[in-house]
């Protein structure tokens, strides 16, 4: 009694016989040889990993469905990576400071701090809620137990001071 072929040989079959026009047909309509050949090449490996040659009746509609499937995935990716780079290139620049920028803003915020030393706590408490937490001046007085009065000329003293302690560096 003769054996039956093999999946191996009936896709090595398929791939012979059918390869060529394949190839051939994915050229005629994508006008691109290299995307033709992956096409061609990744229709015949699905159906490789699908192990299920045998029972393909009519070989070519079968091939020319898969590689058409196949297609339109790679037009959706194509697309998809499109739009991901088109995304990209609107995006703003990077909001990150040189590092010149940085050590001028850290030794800004050095001076800063010596400024606030030389004030008073409820000063420094009212510049700090002032700038740091964007509270209002009946805000600042509620918490610190004092007038609107008092946090106006607090953060009168402590602006000044800090505006004079920080030196102009882009006039240097």
């Amino acid at each position: 009694m003769p054996s039956a072929p093999s999946p191996s040989s009936d896709f090595q079959a398929l791939y012979a016989e059918h390869h060529a026009w394949l190839l051939h047909w994915l050229k005629r309509r994508l006008h691109d040889a290299g995307l033709a050949g992956d096409l061609a090449q990744d229709t015949f490996i699905k159906i490789f990993l699908a192990r299920s040659s045998a029972g393909i009746v009519q070989p070519r509609p079968f091939l020319v469905t898969i590689a058409k499937r196949l297609l339109a995935n790679h037009c959706r990716r194509a697309e998809l990576e499109r739009a991901y780079l088109d995304a990209l290139r609107h995006q703003p620049q990077a909001c990150a400071p040189s590092p010149e920028a940085m050590s001028i803003l850290l030794e800004s915020l050095q001076l800063i701090d010596r400024a606030l030393d030389q004030l008073s706590t409820k000063a420094r408490a009212a510049f700090l809620l002032a700038h740091l937490d964007g509270m209002s001046y009946a805000e600042i007085a509620a918490e610190l137990g004092t007038t609107t009065h008092c946090v106006k000329k607090y953060l009168s003293k402590a602006n000044l001071l800090c505006f004079f302690a920080v030196p102009d560096f882009a006039a240097a």
